[in-house]
């Protein structure tokens, strides 16, 4: 049996959670979030605890039945504290700012690289090398950190560029000299 699958979800205060078929709905502070879960897959809610079963030993349930305790596990903490990605700048005259709710970033393209947050996400610029991306849903914050990373993401030589905050870039050595 799935070592993650079969460990019980513990409900902090303030979070609700509704099964309704193969929909759970998961209710807190900072928001609602939705899931429909495989057909043979089935959530229930006793007390403070979230339990998932599956239903028969098939690969595919097996498969799915971690990655969906995994999945409620991650919408139960971020309706209750919410996620965030931690992105840096480097590089001389790369900035961003904020202006309104737009992220207005100078890569060094002749243009500014402006960013509109999609629904459920918020940018922070706590300084102009530094920018946050919060929300509640893990997968879309770490899909639009991505996606702000890949206008400029880090180059081998210099390491220029946007980076997740404590990630290494591996450095290439330059141009050896012209030998005589």
């Amino acid at each position: 049996m799935s070592r993650i699958g079969r460990k019980a979800i513990a409900l902090p205060k303030g979070v609700e959670v509704k099964v309704d078929g193969q929909a759970v709905k998961v209710k807190g502070a900072k928001g609602t979030l939705e899931m429909n879960v495989m057909p043979n897959i089935s959530v229930t809610v006793d007390g403070g605890n979230i339990t998932v079963t599956r239903a028969n030993d098939d690969k595919a349930t097996r498969a799915a039945h971690g990655m969906t305790r995994a999945l409620i596990n991650n919408m139960v903490q971020g309706v209750n504290e919410g996620f965030q990605k931690v992105l840096e700048i480097v590089g001389v005259g790369y900035r961003a700012q904020m202006q309104g709710k737009t992220l207005v970033m100078n890569l060094g393209f002749s243009h500014q690289v402006e960013v509109v947050p999609p629904e459920g996400i918020e940018f922070v610029c706590e300084s102009p090398i530094k920018i946050i991306v919060r929300g509640i849903d893990k997968q879309l914050v770490g899909q639009v950190a991505s996606n702000v990373r890949g206008y400029r993401p880090p180059e081998p030589y210099k390491g220029k560029g946007i980076r997740y905050a404590g990630e290494y870039v591996i450095r290439k050595a330059g141009k050896a000299g012209a030998k005589k």
